[in-house]
């Protein structure tokens, strides 16, 4: 099976041809007829098996010549990154074809895309939240919209853009075709596909949460983080095996620590991207990481998400992710276009249980490998790692009755303490001051000067 055997046309062939490819992937060749066909459509692949492609083919080759303003193609996807390398992706297939694509996301001037948006466009490529705002400010209108296309949508979902989305929905026109993409299907998918979707029919390569057979991997039980440092620093070291590596963090405290840690052995090898960076920054640190100028990228989950970069040799999951899908997104970040791939995954003892989710969800167990002899392990532990200390009984502190008012309780001084008279107020306030029951009574100030 080639791409000859597709029914595609002349400048998709050349685009193709360009690009050196060839054969289809298994998501491509089963994808191009379905959607061809107009039938809204739930793909399931593992990541690195060419989704993008997969949709952009047919819509490519059944999208006619326009000159008209607002958008026919919508594509939505859960990052910045994502959306550039979309728009990357699409250009390239539309090297021979006369299309207008923009790429729209937050962190940048909305005003300088309001003007872009304006000029007209054929495709959109967005983030759920730019997106809305776009269209709830009028000047992008979604009501020619004939293709939506939901990217990644499983972690669209565990990023909090379900209400986004759900409002893109609602003011979307409703005959449209849906297309949606995911590595593995969860149950919050499912009830969108549900809610939305007209009968769609399901793609499946391959089983919701089945990793890619040219990667291999591996773990290691390491007790702390400053051991962890400790085997990375190690593995790091072996330049000519850990040519292009990819380390994920929990989260943003930990990706600054750990290339603090590293930067001292690995200066300009190292670079560090999370959701708190500049977008100029987070593009630049994956642009030098792309094109080999540094060799460690270390990031959190915004980097897990779809994107492509050739050749990385290894990633390596410095914490065990608590949600089994994110392992599944990370790791397929190598081993991309049927290229082979190594992860590595290092678990603490709390981080067990993350592991067995893992493995329930891969069905496979994960090789253990014995910790290297001449890795020190440290017995320092960081502020997470340390023990709560909870004290459970302390004479010295005085128990209170647990019917007593808190330590921010006073009682009110008497003359704060106001009683609610209601409507006979007024009339208390009469006698005590004498004063006329009504304003100018001149009648009652008369009666009482001569008493």
């Amino acid at each position: 099976m080639t791409f000859r055997n597709l029914n595609l046309n002349t400048p998709l062939f050349n685009a193709l041809d360009d690009l050196g490819l060839t054969t289809p992937t298994p998501i491509q060749e089963q994808s191009f007829n379905v959607i061809s066909s107009g039938k809204d459509v739930v793909g399931i692949a593992q990541t690195g098996t060419g989704k993008t492609f997969a949709y952009m083919l047919p819509i490519l080759k059944n999208l006619p010549f326009s000159k008209q303003e607002n958008p026919r193609v919508l594509i939505l996807v859960p990052t910045r990154e994502l959306v550039v390398q979309v728009v990357d992706e699409i250009e390239k297939l539309a090297t021979y074809i006369n299309v207008r694509v923009l790429g729209v996301y937050g962190g940048t001037n909305i005003n300088t895309q309001k003007q872009a948006v304006a000029q007209g466009q054929d495709i959109i490529v967005a983030t759920p939240g730019r997106l809305y705002d776009l269209a709830v400010s009028r000047v992008l209108q979604l009501k020619s919209i004939q293709k939506l296309v939901i990217d990644e949508v499983d972690v669209m979902l565990d990023l909090g853009f379900r209400h986004q989305i759900i409002n893109i929905f609602d003011i979307l026109p409703e005959r449209r075709q849906n297309i949606m993409y995911s590595a593995t299907m969860t149950h919050d998918v499912d009830t969108l596909i549900n809610t939305f979707f007209v009968n769609p029919q399901r793609i499946s390569v391959a089983a919701s949460g089945t990793p890619l057979d040219n990667i291999s991997q591996q773990r290691y039980n390491v007790p702390n983080y400053y051991t962890k440092v400790n085997l990375i620093n190690h593995l790091l070291k072996d330049k000519d095996t850990f040519n292009k590596v990819l380390i994920f963090v929990a989260f943003k405290r930990m990706a600054d620590r750990l290339f603090e840690a590293l930067e001292t052995t690995f200066n300009d090898e190292c670079c560090v991207i999370h959701s708190n960076k500049t977008q100029n920054y987070r593009l630049r640190s994956i642009e030098q990481f792309r094109n080999g100028d540094n060799r460690i990228l270390i990031a959190t989950d915004v980097m897990a998400r779809g994107l492509d970069i050739d050749d990385i040799s290894h990633v390596i999951n410095f914490d065990t992710p608590d949600f089994p899908e994110n392992y599944m997104h990370r790791i397929g970040r190598t081993g991309r276009a049927e290229k082979e791939g190594i992860a590595l995954l290092f678990s603490t003892e709390k981080e067990q249980e993350g592991l067995k989710l893992i493995e329930d969800l891969m069905q496979m167990q994960i090789p253990l490998i014995d910790f290297p002899e001449d890795v020190e392990v440290s017995t320092e532990l960081i502020e997470e790692e340390r023990p709560k200390i909870i004290e459970h009984y302390n004479p010295t502190k005085r128990k209170l009755d647990k019917d007593a008012p808190g330590p921010a309780f006073h009682e009110k001084k008497d003359k704060n303490k106001k009683e609610n008279l209601g409507g006979s107020y007024k009339f208390k306030i009469a006698k005590k001051y004498k004063k006329p029951k009504t304003r100018g009574d001149k009648n009652y100030n008369k009666r009482n000067k001569r008493k």
